[in-house]
């Protein structure tokens, strides 16, 4: 599965349990995030463990980070996925808003970079 924009790249890599998100996601309100939201739906319905390397993403608006945090709190309701989620120490919407997210399942694993 992929999906591909100007300015960015979503794509599940099944092999190896990966969701990676790339450039800069800037779309306009979640229901333009609902393709992305389906993909990471997709990916944890056929895995047990899932990782989501942001480590690329150099931005995400207000719209995306809600997206994931809705993301999150589905996992976090299923019960049954394990998620981890590659960060960059880099890049700075990163270091804060993981983190946030981590509140909403403290479960989550978090890695930097």
């Amino acid at each position: 599965m992929e999906i591909t924009g100007k300015d960015y790249k979503v794509w599940y890599d099944e092999g190896n349990s990966l969701v990676f998100l790339k450039g800069i996601l800037r779309l306009d309100g979640i229901e333009e995030y609902k393709p992305i939201m389906d993909l990471l739906i997709g990916a944890i319905s056929a895995e047990s463990a899932l990782a989501i390397d942001l480590r690329e993403l150099e931005f995400l608006n207000s719209s995306g980070i809600s997206m994931l945090s809705m993301f999150i709190v589905e996992v976090r309701n299923s019960g049954k996925i394990e998620i981890t989620l590659q960060g960059s120490n880099k890049v700075l919407w990163q270091t804060k808003s993981l983190k946030n997210l981590q509140r909403l399942m403290p479960s989550m694993k978090l890695e930097f970079v």
